[in-house]
């Protein structure tokens, strides 16, 4: 299949697109309004507008759509690179638990390293699943047809196949070239044993609140312009403070103790990756996508 972007009559702008009497009004309205001022004045008022709902939509859907229409070997090799970029949450998470090891807030000290990867991951650029939970799937609640929702299966499956080699790959490499008894690895293996306390259900839960946080990010950037970076951050450090899971940045340490030989590899798919996989998938998609697209569908 052609994977060039087509031409799609559902793209138009939908703030551009409204043809609603009241509407005009109230832009002709605004334009008496704002005749009275200097250039400099209506500049700082174009320049403190947020951006509505609908505006970030658009923004995200656009992008969704360029996503689900990149080759298969451009989405294959962002997500290896994504894999191997979100594992550094792992390790200065690692870093800083060692680093802090008396200290009586040293879980929420380490957190802040968790946030590291997807500061990593997000500014970017790189194929991360769950950013697609919420990217690619607007395009498809907005236009649902067959091709978007096989171009959304093939985006998922690729993306989440290359993040896992890629994490694999980067636990592989601690697992050949750095002494156990480093303290940074053996910061990194005790935070992974706290992780793969939850196991089945427990995951599942865990994995909620990290899709539904990794989505509402994603929903926000277009309106940080200049605070990306704390936007991402802050909600990284949430999802590790408040002790949730995230399918990607978790299989880096499931596979550091499945290397280790503390964990069966079935145990590590089976009990915490799957699980938190489908909790990530109903938080990003199932809650928040829906929500998102909730509230400007009558909008369109």
């Amino acid at each position: 299949m052609d994977d060039a972007p087509q031409t799609d009559p559902d793209l138009t702008d939908p703030e551009l697109s409204h043809d609603d009497p009241s509407r005009r009004k109230t832009d002709r309205e605004l334009e008496r309004d704002e005749s009275s001022l200097t250039g400099h004045e209506r500049g700082q008022v174009k320049d403190n507008l947020r951006l509505s709902a609908i505006t970030v939509f658009s923004v995200i859907r656009r992008e969704g759509e360029e996503e689900l229409h990149r080759p298969a070997m451009s989405l294959w090799w962002s997500g290896i690179a994504a894999g191997i970029g979100i594992s550094t949450s792992i390790f200065a998470q690692g870093l800083l638990h060692q680093s802090f090891a008396d200290h009586p807030q040293r879980a929420l000290i380490a957190a802040f390293g968790y946030a590291m990867g997807f500061v990593l991951v997000v500014l970017s650029r790189l194929q991360l699943f769950t950013e697609n939970t919420l990217t690619a799937v607007l395009p498809l609640l907005a236009g649902p047809n067959a091709e978007r929702l096989w171009r959304t299966a093939r985006l998922w499956a690729i993306v989440l196949a290359a993040n896992l080699v890629g994490t694999l790959l980067t636990a592989l490499l601690m697992d050949l070239f750095v002494d156990p008894a480093h303290p940074t690895l053996a910061g990194m293996l005790e935070v992974s044993r706290k992780a793969a306390e939850a196991r089945g259900w427990p995951a599942l839960l865990d994995g909620v609140p990290a899709g539904f946080f990794i989505a509402a990010f994603v929903w926000m950037l277009p309106s940080s312009k200049g605070f990306e970076i704390f936007v991402v951050a802050l909600f990284a450090w949430l999802i590790s403070a408040g002790g949730f899971a995230h399918v990607v940045a978790g299989s880096t340490e499931m596979f550091l103790l499945v290397l280790h030989g503390e964990m069966p590899v079935l145990d590590a798919f089976t009990l915490h990756l799957a699980p938190t996989l489908v909790g990530n998938v109903i938080g990003g998609t199932g809650l928040f996508a829906l929500l998102a697209f909730a509230q400007i569908k009558a909008e369109i």
